[in-house]
């Protein structure tokens, strides 16, 4: 019988992460198709009508004006529905999200608090 074997030679920090209290809470949620490729640590917006998640964008007036959750994978959504992780609360450092449209960390800092997802600097 063959035995399965992992090996991890190294970890890179990518700065996405910066605490873990509150403790991160993850989940699996549905990325609308015509989304595109995303990153990790888009943060992301429910849309009202059908459920499924887009990038947050403060223009838009469906639901995912609002930020919901931050993408803890990299997905591609350009031509189908896709089941990706993201993330439901915790600490995330400011610098490494990404947004809709021209959206900052800044305009959507306390829709997030409100969300036990908290936003910090990390140097």
């Amino acid at each position: 019988m063959a035995e399965l074997v992992n090996t991890v030679d190294t970890y890179e920090y990518d700065g996405l992460i910066a605490g873990t209290d509150p403790a991160i809470f993850t989940a699996n949620e549905i990325i609308a198709t015509g989304t595109g490729v995303l990153p990790r640590g888009r943060v992301l917006g429910k849309v009202t009508a059908t459920g499924k998640l887009v990038s947050v964008d403060s223009t838009k007036t469906d639901g995912s004006e609002k930020p919901y959750a931050i993408l803890a994978y990299p997905v591609d959504a350009t031509s189908a529905d896709v089941v990706a992780t993201v993330y439901k609360s915790g600490v995330f450092n400011r610098e490494k999200l990404s947004f809709g449209g021209t959206d900052t960390a800044s305009q959507h800092e306390d829709a997030l608090r409100d969300l036990n997802i908290y936003l910090t600097s990390v140097k």
